[in-house]
């Protein structure tokens, strides 16, 4: 059965989805919040290296392999930020793709909240780290560290706390990722770019060209794309642009909507639902392992809060990221028709945008790339995004919690099902058969307690029940 078209109630900022998407997003981040379970777990696990076994845990990261004929006789790290993390971008990818055609963003009028919330969430906490570095006469180099939000660390916390969050906000601070991402890696591709190796960079571009004539030729096997994608991989990897430009590129190629006599799925879903566990299962906590581990003492957590290029990192990612998206979303809601949904208030949206200042993975491999020449900075700020990156989950887990009755009484109304009928009640008001099923339903209760009155009436006539 069909939902209902939406009505005007339902087009207000962060309104209920039509079922199709609520279900999508539910979907979505169930994966995602086992994948941040697991990075956390990788995260923990890589601190504890770092910290107990000696230099094991850098001999291990710096131990180099692949065929240096190649140029890609890489060290383990390197092989996790350029070669996991493409898996991870190429995920992004397609879920920009899918956006772009059948979610939010394929509705400018739609798009323009979580686009211009993003873009505020991520220029605030640009500032905040210039400004504290230029005050404090700290390197201007590591703005970008602050800018980036982590989707699956910040549903583990979720998971942790166990928020019933209400769809529409988990649909928001699920394509604010998603934008996050796509200008994430427009900051990576414009601003971490060396050296460009042109026939490198062209050997790349016509391997994407023939990656997207066999998508549109319909070729099938993945005996084909496998090795076209490591070649592409390789080629962007040694044109000087970021590996995990590659695997965006790709992802974005995918046909995300249905086209084809007898498709359940499209390519892009089918791929993404076969290539996201292997994202967020291994590659994505795999870089965790080999990226998150540095030596924590005592003066190395003092130093997160005193030399201006962490201190901007660890304001960027709690105080800018928060003030950012809720003022970009507030400012949109102000200075256009937008209207904040009846059943959600502002602190809602101020409880969901802490939550984003979660920065970690990318936050992580743009810290590497700001600072590739000096070591120890380096590791400073990764200190320093683990530092900010906890202070916001635990802001925000507070203000979700105080909220948490709230979010339960809204999840439950979004998941009713009375009549059983599968779908729940909320999506269904508008259709007449709903209505018949359930008065079906009430008028069987009714007698049944009906029955029930009469049998206990007449055990009270006889004597033999209770008054």
């Amino acid at each position: 059965m069909s939902a209902p078209v939406p009505s005007k109630n339902d087009r207000k900022v962060l309104g209920r989805l039509s079922l199709p998407e609520r279900n999508f997003v539910a979907e979505a981040l169930r994966a995602e919040t086992v994948g941040g379970v697991l990075l956390l777990v990788a995260a923990v696990a890589a601190l504890i290296w770092a910290n107990t076994a000696g230099g094991s845990y850098d001999s291990v990261r710096s131990f180099h392999l692949g065929p240096g004929s190649l140029g890609l006789n890489l060290s383990v790290q390197h092989w996790a930020a350029d070669g996991l993390l493409a898996v991870f971008f190429f995920v992004a990818g397609i879920e920009l793709k899918r956006e772009l055609v059948a979610g939010d963003l394929r509705d400018p009028r739609a798009a323009a909240l979580p686009v211009v919330a993003a873009l505020c969430g991520m220029a605030v906490p640009a500032l905040v780290y210039f400004l504290t570095n230029t005050a404090g006469g700290g390197s201007l180099d590591g703005w970008a560290v602050p800018t980036a939000t982590d989707i699956a660390f910040a549903l583990a916390v979720l998971a942790v706390i166990g928020t019933s969050l209400p769809s529409a906000l988990r649909a928001f601070l699920l394509t604010l990722a998603v934008v996050d991402d796509l200008f994430a890696i427009l900051i990576i591709a414009v601003f971490f770019t060396s050296d460009l190796n042109f026939a490198a960079l062209g050997g790349a571009v016509l391997g994407l060209v023939v990656f997207w004539l066999l998508l549109r030729k319909r070729v099938r096997g993945w005996y084909i794309y496998v090795p076209l994608a490591l070649a592409i991989w390789g080629l962007m990897y040694n044109s000087g642009i970021h590996a995990t430009i590659a695997g965006v590129a790709m992802g974005l190629m995918l046909r995300c909507h249905k086209e084809d006599a007898g498709e359940e799925h499209s390519p892009g879903e089918h791929i993404e639902h076969l290539v996201r566990p292997l994202s967020a299962g291994l590659a994505v906590p795999l870089f965790a392992l080999f990226s998150a581990g540095v030596v924590v003492t005592g003066g190395a957590l003092g130093d997160v809060f005193t030399q201006p290029e962490t201190l901007g990192v660890v304001l960027g990612l709690v105080v800018g990221k928060a003030v950012g998206i809720f003022g970009g979303t507030w400012l949109a809601a102000r200075f256009t028709k937008a209207e904040l949904n009846d059943d959600l208030a502002w602190p809602d949206v101020f409880a969901v945008a802490s939550l984003a200042g979660i920065g970690f993975t990318v936050s992580l491999l743009i810290g590497e790339l700001a600072f590739t020449e000096d070591p120890l900075l380096t590791d400073e700020i990764k200190a320093a995004v683990l530092t900010g990156s906890l202070i916001a989950a635990l802001f925000s887990g507070i203000l979700l919690k105080m909220r948490n009755a709230r979010y339960r009484k809204l999840w439950e109304d979004e998941e009713r099902d009375d009549d059983l009928s599968g779908v729940p009640d909320i999506y269904e008001m508008d259709d007449p058969e709903y209505h018949h099923r359930m008065a079906a339903i009430y008028e069987k209760k009714a007698a049944e307690h009906r029955r029930l009155a009469e049998v206990a009436g007449g055990e009270r006539e006889d004597g033999n029940g209770p008054a």
